[in-house]
């Protein structure tokens, strides 16, 4: 590999590193709540990937004022925070819902209704919410959730179809949980991971009104049969909504900015996206490899969350090195170009990698291998190849969850 491309491929994980720092958990929490005055008792709960690094920054600035805590995030997440008999800290399921999810959302409606009528309470919610707790109306089983959860993430439909369906099922989501205040008040500071930053969508909005219907989707009838056994989400004009205050402190937009900044302090000139990128990620991949043929030199930023849509047994990989793995087939023997495609929570789908970072070189190596990429597109195991060519970007757990990025460079 020149040393060009070696300076390349090292400045483009340097601007994904400083988009990711951009949108960390604990810093935007910390920054939210600086100068905040709140009175104890304070009861905190944070809930998603992100959710150790959220609760570091409430910690950091309200201290002394937090009564009690109840921490859930995705196995592999903790991050080393401890429990103690002020604070619960518990792993739960994701992408796919566990027992230990519906547990986790008992131990929320538990907290929720210990706390004292006086008690004032901070929700922190970043990605995987929807996965890492959930309550259950009678009749619907675990094994109905996941079945529901692995259709969906295999269907091709964006986030807010999903969780608009969600939503539907389940006691707690779509502003079910802010019946269970009785009235105390709440603060909810919101990661987004959702295009168009609505806190409906975020988590499946525990705390936030659903405003459109899960009607309208195209849901195979054994599916629509489990949605009739929901309960109904309380309206947007219900009281239960009235002392709820909402923020959002990290976004996309803030990580594409970052992203820029650092580009430009590389001495590359930049070119963003404006628009969220999302449809299937092979087709999404065609388009942005094309752009790239035919533009300047400089860094290309986009953003969003694209689809795919899974075999019966798919193999290693998530959407990001679908994508990458695509792009790359599409630049084979190009000298000059890169591109990277990875989560900002530092996973994609099902596994602990975040993406990866491909270059015209990419198939030669992973075919050296003994391995082709069409196949591996076919099978979804892009990771495999992804793998097998070196190209994988591994970050472990960011703090943080807002989208995917997609990096183009062109030297």
């Amino acid at each position: 590999m020149s040393n060009d491309m070696t300076t390349a491929r090292a400045d483009l994980l340097m601007i994904y590193q400083a988009a990711l720092a951009a949108v960390e958990g604990e810093r935007c929490v910390a920054r939210a709540l600086d100068n905040v005055e709140r009175s104890t008792p304070l009861y905190v709960v944070a809930i998603g990937k992100a959710a150790v690094a959220m609760y570091r920054g409430a910690l950091a600035t309200l201290g002394g004022q937090i009564s009690r805590a109840l921490v859930v995030t995705k196995v592999g997440h903790n991050d080393g925070l401890l429990p103690s008999d002020r604070l619960q800290v518990l792993e739960a399921g994701h992408p796919w819902p566990t027992e230990a999810s519906l547990a986790a959302g008992e131990a929320l409606l538990d907290f929720v209704a210990a706390a004292p009528a006086e008690g004032q309470f901070l929700f922190l919610i970043s990605g995987g919410a929807s996965s890492l707790v959930e309550v259950l109306p009678i009749g619907v089983t675990l094994a109905d959730l996941q079945r529901l959860n692995g259709w969906l993430l295999g269907s091709g439909l964006d986030i807010h179809a999903m969780n608009r369906v969600r939503k539907a099922l389940s006691c707690i989501k779509g502003g079910r949980l802010a019946e269970r205040l009785a009235g105390r008040s709440a603060r909810l500071l919101l990661i987004s991971d959702v295009p168009g930053d609505d806190p409906a969508t975020i988590g499946s909005g525990l705390l936030v009104p659903q405003r459109v219907a899960a009607g309208g989707l195209d849901l195979p009838d054994w599916i629509t049969r489990l949605l009739a056994l929901g309960s109904p989400m309380p309206r947007p004009a219900a009281a239960c909504f009235e002392r709820i205050e909402i923020d959002i402190v990290a976004t996309l937009d803030d990580a594409k900015r970052a992203a820029a900044e650092q580009g430009r302090a590389l001495g590359y000139e930049v070119f963003e996206e404006v628009s969220v990128l999302d449809g299937d990620a092979m087709e999404v991949a065609c388009r942005l490899s094309s752009e790239l043929f035919v533009a300047p030199p400089g860094l290309y930023i986009w953003g969003g969350e694209t689809t795919v849509e899974l075999p019966a047994q798919p193999g290693r990989g998530g959407r990001n090195q679908t994508l990458a793995l695509r792009a790359a087939l599409a630049l084979a023997g190009v000298e000059d170009i890169l591109f990277l495609a990875a989560g900002s929570d530092g996973s994609d789908g099902p596994t602990d990698d975040a993406g990866a970072l491909v270059d015209g070189r990419t198939i030669a190596r992973g075919e050296a291998a003994g391995l082709r990429a069409q196949r591996s597109l076919i099978a979804a195991d892009a990771g495999t190849f992804l793998a097998a060519s070196g190209d994988l970007i591994r970050t472990g757990p960011t703090g943080t969850n807002v989208m995917d990025l997609m990096l183009g460079l062109r030297l």
